[in-house]
């Protein structure tokens, strides 16, 4: 029933969020967090190459994974465009069965929160501490908790070209305090010359963790060395609810 990041999902994030367009300062932050780090370097949830591109272009070795087809297409162009040919992944990061280890992983613009269920955030987190190498670095955000208002709508409007573009309607459809998720229906309409030519439907489950619940989940798996920074300032502790929250943790052992 539902698309998970198709065509038209695709092209909106791609406008939206251009190749090297920084969230707050986070492409900045993310290399000033990785330096010095020569192996490779996992990125989850790569999408169409916003930050991935950069980190490239600025010598890091990156490999990306994602499992939406159509935005790996676009990272692959994009990366194509500015003379480099990386490893892209497709396949489910939370089960990817890969050997490989990295040296670092990052997960940026709280894509964490978008594991649905606790079973599957506890079997990320291993799958994270599993694919580093021993004194490996994971760095990731989380969104803290909001308030939408159930049944809210809000559209957008994306002009593709002078002919084209993509409307896109977002409903809050429930709130589940107990279970800390937000279910989200996304709607896209493309449109040509005023005609209705493509829909995509695709539901967002974003599930939010409380601070030192987060902490205490890393610590279960293994992780030593783990901080918090707010907005993007190195150990700088959160104020605001309305803050990005990075977390930085280390596999200590080989296990």
């Amino acid at each position: 029933m539902y698309s998970h990041y198709g065509p038209l999902c695709t092209a909106v994030y791609h406008l939206t969020k251009p190749t090297g367009y920084s969230l707050n300062g986070d492409i900045g932050y993310y290399a000033e967090r990785l330096v010095g780090i020569t192996g490779p370097i996992l990125e989850i949830g790569v999408g169409t190459g916003r930050m991935f591109i950069p980190l490239l272009k600025q010598g890091f070795n990156m490999i990306g994974i994602d499992q939406s087809k159509e935005m790996l297409t676009v990272c692959k162009e994009e990366a194509k465009r500015v003379s480099f040919s990386p490893k892209l992944i497709c396949d489910d990061w939370t089960s990817y069965p890969g050997t490989e280890t990295y040296d670092a992983i990052i997960i940026p613009t709280s894509t964490f929160c978008l594991l649905p269920t606790e079973e599957e955030a506890t079997r990320a987190l291993k799958q994270l501490y599993r694919l580093l190498v021993p004194g490996g670095k994971l760095i990731l955000d989380l969104d803290l908790p909001f308030y939408p208002e159930v049944g809210e709508v809000i559209t957008s409007v994306h002009t593709i070209d002078e002919t084209s573009g993509i409307t896109l309607e977002r409903k809050t459809l429930a709130v589940d305090w107990l279970d800390q998720t937000i279910t989200t229906h996304l709607t896209y309409h493309k449109w040509v010359n005023g005609q209705l030519i493509q829909t995509e439907l695709q539901e967002m489950i974003l599930r939010w963790y409380g601070l030192t619940e987060f902490k205490l989940r890393l610590e279960a798996v293994g992780f030593k060395n783990i901080s918090l920074s707010a907005d993007y300032n190195f150990e700088e502790e959160p104020v605001d609810a309305n803050q990005t929250v990075t977390f930085e943790a280390q596999k200590i052992n080989n296990a």
